[in-house]
């Protein structure tokens, strides 16, 4: 069974950073993709940034600059750097990962930035 377990959510003030975690339940390179998405309140789902299997990166231009996201291999874990954070970033941001034509997606962590 394929699970994503995000982790590293909360409460932080405007300006401040935040890292997300992602944790695969099998190596990260059996997912085409693994990404980062959003969804706020009453918005629709919006990608935040994905990485390949290759290692290419994208990012939301709402995120660039501000983020990053890596991989730890050895952990099977995806992480999202956030920082700068402003008020328009809360939302409950959820990992994805897309392996051999299906979706996977976690449960979800909430990131609340407070001004």
């Amino acid at each position: 069974q394929v699970q994503l377990v995000e982790s590293g959510g909360g409460l932080v003030l405007a300006g401040g950073s935040l890292r997300l975690s992602c944790a695969t339940s099998g190596s990260i390179f059996s997912f085409n993709y693994i990404g980062w998405y959003r969804q706020a309140p009453g918005k629709q789902r919006e990608l935040v940034a994905r990485v390949s299997i290759g290692g290419t990166t994208a990012y939301a231009d709402s995120m660039k600059g501000r983020s990053t996201i890596s991989r730890d291999i050895a952990k099977n874990t995806v992480y999202l750097q956030m920082n700068s954070l402003e008020t328009e970033d809360t939302a409950v941001y959820l990992c994805n990962g897309l392996r051999n034509g299906y979706e996977y997606w976690g449960r979800g962590t909430q990131v609340t930035v407070s001004s």
